[in-house]
């Protein structure tokens, strides 16, 4: 049934809310990977525990490719408002177990596996979270609008990576940095969990797109499968199209308190800091380059920031690493958030635009998802492993690069659908 139409803004609110828990919940996973591996993952060895930590956190993106093929067809079968609400109650779940699951002390190996299976199931709803989202949004866009409508996806990420930073900087001014790794890691987990019941409340009264509602035929499984393995060429283009924002968003977040931290030797209190300041810096730049987007076409914005990230990463981690400070890593970081949200302002709404309607879901869910998975969820990992193997600090800019080189080759090959 379609329901009545609302205001815009009402709109953006209520399809954007479950994408904040999501996010949400991904980076307070990020930004607490050492207390949750020494509560979880203990040994003697800290740079261990923290791998096995962020190695949890990368492991819940294996799923997103799944989630996207089964939740994605299911979407494009029963509609856009059916898979959100869906998505949003396993992402619940998922973010309950970890909340509430004892420390390895007190169940021992049983722990970290709950750990790890919540992360899987917040992974498998996460695969068809941002899919789902992004389609919805435009396709209730009014005519050249989709690129601004579209970018209040990646938005609604950057107000939950400030959420969780700025409670994550309450938290460390408040409590001694045993009671963090000891129990305050686990407040802003729950803190997502008394959210829940309002999100679900902003979603109930979603309408289905228009789009959707008008369209006479909608796929079953099956037929969604056959369309995607026909359409494999698309889905690859626009996965290595998804890999310079996924790895470049979660550089500059999930793995910035990590980095400035362990890497750079900054205080917990000063990375949370850059953090805040760098969703704030997103959160601003999303919008005006979608709009933009809709000004000057997709493709000059995709090939003017992939190339200057190609060019900059790398000496730009040389000048920060060669005398880290705050505000060096800040200003480091405010460049790559330029560069990031420049670039999915116009990305996000040119992969919706690259796959047919009918499996436009599933096609956007599992092209995000595979470059999520292999790339950009295992980026913290990658990064504090390469550091660890090169012994050089700046080794994540070469990271930053190759996800430039991805998306800067799929943009010269994407060619939005005919149905467009």
């Amino acid at each position: 049934m379609v329901a009545p139409q609302s205001t815009p803004f009402r709109s953006i609110l209520r399809v954007a809310s479950g994408n904040f828990l999501e996010m949400y919940d991904f980076m307070v996973f990020g930004y607490y990977a050492a207390a949750i591996g020494h509560a979880f993952f203990p040994s003697g060895n800290a740079y261990l525990s923290l791998m096995l930590s962020l190695a949890t956190f990368g492991a819940g993106f294996l799923m997103r490719p799944l989630g996207a093929i089964i939740l994605g067809a299911y979407a494009d079968r029963h509609g856009r408002r059916a898979g959100l609400l869906l998505t949003l109650a396993l992402m619940s779940i998922g973010i309950l177990s970890i909340a509430c699951t004892p420390g390895y002390a007190t169940l021992g190996v049983l722990a970290p596996l709950l750990v790890l299976l919540g992360r899987l199931l917040q992974g498998f709803s996460a695969g068809m979270e941002l899919g789902g989202v992004s389609v919805y949004l435009a396709e209730i866009a009014p005519p050249g609008r989709k690129g601004f409508y579209v970018s209040w996806q990646s938005a609604s990420q950057q107000v939950a990576v400030m959420f969780a930073a700025l409670v994550g900087v309450v938290l460390t001014s408040k409590l001694s940095p045993d009671a963090m790794n000891e129990w305050g890691w686990r407040v802003p987990l729950l803190l997502g969990c008394l959210i829940v019941p309002f999100l679900f409340i902003l979603r109930r009264s979603l309408p289905e797109t228009d789009e959707f509602a008008a369209r006479q035929h909608h796929p079953d499984t099956a037929e969604v499968l056959r369309s995607l393995r026909s359409n494999w060429k698309v889905v690859l283009v626009g996965a290595f199209l998804v890999v310079m924002t996924t790895v470049s968003f979660y550089m500059i977040t999930a793995y910035t308190p990590t980095f400035g931290s362990s890497v750079l030797k900054l205080s917990a209190f000063d990375s949370l800091e850059v953090t805040l300041c760098v969703a704030v810096s997103n959160l601003f730049w999303l919008p005006i380059m979608g709009s933009l987007s809709d000004r000057i076409g997709r493709k000059p914005l995709l090939l003017a920031c992939t190339l200057a990230m190609l060019i900059s990463a790398y000496p730009l981690m040389l000048w920060l690493t060669a005398a880290p400070s705050f505000s060096r890593l800040l200003t480091a970081e405010l460049w790559l958030s330029f560069l990031y949200a420049s670039y999915n302002g116009a990305m996000v709404v040119f992969l919706t635009e690259l796959m047919p309607a009918s499996v436009r879901t599933s096609g956007f869910a599992l092209a995000y998802s595979l470059a999520t998975a292999i790339f950009g969820g295992f980026t913290p990992a990658i990064s504090t492993y390469l550091v660890h193997a090169t012994d050089n600090r700046a080794i994540t800019g070469v990271w930053l690069s190759f996800a430039a080189a991805c998306g800067l080759g799929a943009a010269l090959l994407g060619k939005p659908h005919r149905d467009q």
